[in-house]
């Protein structure tokens, strides 16, 4: 059995490789998609997730088989920072595997400060790991509203900052987009603090008629105006780009794996271009 898989449709526009090692969350997001993915219900899926079975000896196993020079993003499926059964010592233990095999990786949270446990671990992939956070409202009662048991955008922020500032790759996904006004306040809070490597926007899917009122060709343009001049590293995802079909944007904010962390052909220097 594989552990670390090739994902499909929507979620290969954010890594060639994925692995999950909770199934289930504590954040609760109303916007989350897993337990539809899953067949599960709510309350089957939130809550204290256990750490997969034998997940550590399928991972070794995985990479004792193969050589994976294209990032693995942990996760799709739960948070590997959320309140956890184990309090995230799997995810630890998993960053020493992948570390030790050489493999490049990108490590998605909401955890907050929690990540930073696992600084020293980060700092020795050296320039094979990337790692980052959802962003989704500025305003923290929105946020507590759509997302109540993640950490708050002030601790997200904060935990990006010092992430950047210890010398370690950041990205930040602004998918979902539920209120484009928050996003582009978060956007330009991101800049003046310095904090983000690499952008990741989308906008909110599958949640009902929730994004129907809003004008995502605008909110593309805005998001447009407002990075390009700054030189950051920016991909806007397949399902906001074929909303404003007329925007024209650089090859570069439209290729998924130019700014993903991998291995160079030669073996040996490692990339985030």
């Amino acid at each position: 059995m594989s552990i670390i898989y090739r994902p499909t449709g929507m979620a290969r526009e954010y890594s060639p490789y994925a692995c999950n090692l909770y199934i289930g969350c504590s954040h609760r997001c109303r916007y989350c998609y897993a337990p539809h993915t899953l067949q599960k219900s709510n309350a089957d899926y939130f809550g204290i997730p256990e750490p997969r079975k034998d997940i550590l000896k399928l991972l070794e196993a995985d990479l004792k088989k193969n050589v994976y020079t294209e990032q693995i993003l942990l996760s799709f499926v739960g948070d590997v920072y959320c309140d956890n059964a184990d309090n995230s010592l799997t995810t630890r233990e998993a960053l020493k595997l992948l570390n030790g095999y050489g493999a490049p990786v990108a490590v998605l949270s909401k955890g907050g400060r929690k990540m930073l446990r696992d600084m020293d671990v980060f700092l020795q992939f050296e320039d094979r790991i990337a790692v980052g956070t959802t962003l989704t409202f500025l305003d923290e009662e929105k946020s507590k509203k759509w997302e109540p048991f993640a950490s708050t955008p002030s601790e997200r922020l904060e935990t990006l900052k010092i992430l950047h500032d210890s010398g370690i790759r950041t990205f930040a996904s602004f998918e979902p987009t539920i209120e484009p006004d928050e996003s582009i306040a978060l956007i330009k809070k991101t800049l003046e603090l310095d904090c983000v490597d690499h952008y990741k926007i989308g906008k909110l899917n599958n949640c009902g008629s929730a994004d129907k009122w809003q004008d995502w060709a605008k909110y593309l343009v805005d998001c447009v105006e407002l990075l390009r001049p700054t030189g950051k590293q920016v991909y806007y995802k397949f399902c906001l780009r074929k909303l404003a079909p007329n925007i024209e944007l650089l090859p570069c904010e439209k290729n998924p794996d130019l700014y993903n962390v991998r291995i160079t052909g030669d073996g040996n220097q490692i990339s985030f271009l």
